[in-house]
């Protein structure tokens, strides 16, 4: 499928360099610093579906072009009526869970500015790599907006209630250290070390087997949710798929064998 407002290319890692099993998605509107208009929510979330069913795709990368990673919505593009402000909200809100229920690891790039909606996005992926030169912040409240699409749900999960209230209702922009010393981003590197560090992360990802990584995303996207008798039941039950799979034996003779394995998802 063509795009015209995200770029989608697939990339060979480090670690496998004969295989291109690594999508790199892109905002790509550079000159409004990749602000997020309806248009390139309906493109990122078919570039989303076409990597779904590419089992040859074991990871994802999520950027954007230019000096953004995405600025936030884009406020040009203001419906004119109540039913039209809550369609673009669940527009919003279903990109970002698909990103967050995605069976396949999701990694943000964030290589600048991560604003509004740009952050939220940030928050639906798995690991989040940021660049120095980043600035984050759920901005919102700055022009009587609220954080709707996944921020004030996400933010607090992941940083804890207190930090999380203090960057909504201050609308409070944080810088790249800030960000992971408080858990916000898990790695902080130099602007030109951002793509290699984040392709071999996506590299590494891309090595694992596909069935434990997409039942250990679904623990942990709820492990703050459900009781400590839920998650031991969901870890039985995804233990025993996983040592009822061929991937196991597969696994099991690449260590003894000292080799990589290759893994199926079967």
């Amino acid at each position: 499928m063509a795009y015209k407002l995200i770029t989608y290319t697939k990339e060979a890692s480090f670690l496998t360099p004969e295989e291109e099993n690594i999508a790199v998605i892109t905002l790509n509107r550079p000159e409004v610093l990749n602000a997020l208009n309806t248009e390139i929510l309906q493109e990122l979330d078919s570039a989303l579906e076409e990597i779904r069913k590419d089992d040859k795709i074991k990871a994802v990368v999520i950027t954007g072009a230019g000096r953004a990673f995405s600025a936030g919505a884009d406020l040009s593009e203001t419906p004119p009526d109540e039913a039209g402000m809550r369609k673009r909200i669940e527009v919003g809100q279903k990109v970002y869970d698909k990103i967050e229920d995605f069976e396949k690891p999701v990694i943000a790039a964030i290589n600048g500015f991560a604003l509004a909606g740009g952050l939220e996005m940030c928050l639906a992926c798995d690991i989040r790599i940021a660049s120095e030169t980043a600035q984050l912040g759920l901005v919102e409240t700055n022009v009587g907006l609220l954080p709707a699409w996944g921020g004030v749900m996400r933010l607090p999960r992941l940083i804890g209630r207190g930090k999380a209230s203090e960057m909504v209702l201050t609308a409070t922009r944080i810088d790249a250290k800030e960000a992971e010393r408080i858990g916000l981003v898990n790695k902080v590197v130099k602007p030109d070390e951002l793509k290699s560090t984040v392709m071999w992360t996506a590299g590494t990802v891309a090595t694992k087997a596909p069935i434990p990584i997409k039942l250990a995303k679904k623990i942990i996207a709820r492990a703050v949710e459900i009781t400590r008798e839920e998650g031991n039941q969901k870890m039985i039950d995804g233990a025993v798929t996983c040592m009822t799979s061929e991937d196991l034996l597969e696994g099991v003779s690449a260590m003894f064998e000292k080799r990589t394995p290759r893994f199926k998802g079967k």
